[in-house]
């Protein structure tokens, strides 16, 4: 049945409750702060196959993993100062040569990266330790990796940025090492640990082809997520992308999940029951989203799913953007509901 909860919740004192969010893009630190600040275990797991931007340029000169979304999620689970921060996420203006367009948290993280002899796991961990970071930033892979794509004409293509502007409709995708493509990528111990362990691992919100599958295509880390007890939710896209998922709908989304995992794993989907004004969304600033998500609750139903709507717009800028706290909340009271289920199993 839809489920429609508008309830606003404290976290009681206690065992705090385990959130595992695997994911990338912008949308990801929005939650991790909201889940933060209702005292959460958070371990974010993070995309690491990005080849766009200043991460892109980057991974090409130095050989690490992109950098970008693992900067973002560590300022959203810092505790240092606003100016510490700022300067951390500060970005080269376009006039400065070679460093035009680069964060300074990219460098930083690339150089801890060669610090430790492209061991970006270790890397990432002491940056987190020194930026004070609350919960953990664990990348998705410990080494860089490719995203491909097969498209529904049979052609297939190397690289996020490339995927995204084929102007074709993805089939599948798949991640390979960047450096030993014969290898089958693997995630490092914590990160499996984290989704066993988890009372809910979270998917998204990101783009589905390219910053929530990459993750799940990771042989071991897609095996822990088909094989954990926890609840796994989907917090789908408010918008279409373009590129990626042109006319689809909720149940297109978790469909696309559960072909990629073998098997309906989805347990529950939260979406947005709130539709955005028309002619709101300005296009020119935010030209990769085409229409909002259209609601199929059967055939969401069909594939065992929980479905959780509520009012989760937030409309900023011209943009269409999800309320970080109340799909927080929402992600609490599951967490919540999961540890009541395990605990009476338990007696």
């Amino acid at each position: 049945m839809n489920v429609n909860t508008t309830k606003t919740i404290k976290v009681i004192k206690g065992r705090r409750p385990k959130i595992t969010v695997i994911g990338g893009g912008t949308g990801l630190p929005v939650i991790l702060k909201s889940l933060r600040n209702l005292n959460a275990d958070i371990t974010a797991v993070v995309t690491v196959a990005d080849n766009g931007g200043s991460s892109g340029a980057i991974r090409d000169y130095i050989n690490v993993v992109p950098p970008g979304d693992i900067r973002n999620v560590l300022v959203s689970l810092s505790n240092q100062e606003n100016l510490a921060l700022d300067i951390f996420q500060h970005r080269f203006n376009s006039n400065d040569s070679f460093l035009a367009g680069h964060a300074i948290g990219n460098l930083i993280i690339a150089a801890l990266s060669e610090m430790y002899n492209g061991d970006i796991f270790t890397a990432v961990q002491e940056l987190a330790r020194m930026m004070n970071v609350e919960g953990h930033v664990f990348p998705a892979s410990n080494v860089p990796l490719t995203l491909n794509a097969e498209f529904t004409d049979g052609t297939i293509i190397a690289g996020e940025h490339e995927i995204t502007y084929a102007g074709k409709n993805i089939s599948r995708v798949w991640v390979t090492d960047t450096n030993h493509p014969t290898k089958t990528p693997q995630a490092v111990l914590p990160v499996l640990a984290a989704i066993m362990q988890a009372d809910v691992v979270l998917l998204g919100p990101g783009s589905l082809f390219t910053s929530i599958l990459p993750n799940l295509m990771i042989h071991n880390l897609g095996k822990a997520l088909r094989q954990t007890s926890a609840e796994i939710v989907y917090v789908c896209n408010i918008m279409t992308q373009i590129g990626e998922t042109v006319n689809f709908s909720d149940a297109d989304h978790v469909q696309v999940l559960n072909k990629h995992l073998g098997g309906n794993y989805i347990d529950t989907v939260l979406v947005n029951s709130t539709p955005i004004p028309q002619d709101y969304m300005d296009h020119d600033k935010y030209s990769e989203y085409l229409s909002q998500v259209s609601c199929d609750f059967p055939r969401l139903r069909q594939m065992g799913c929980r479905v959780i709507t509520n009012d989760f717009l937030l409309l900023r800028d011209g943009g269409a953007f999800h309320d970080g706290d109340k799909v927080a909340h929402e992600i609490i009271n599951l967490a919540f509901q999961y540890g009541n289920r395990k605990n009476k199993e338990q007696i």
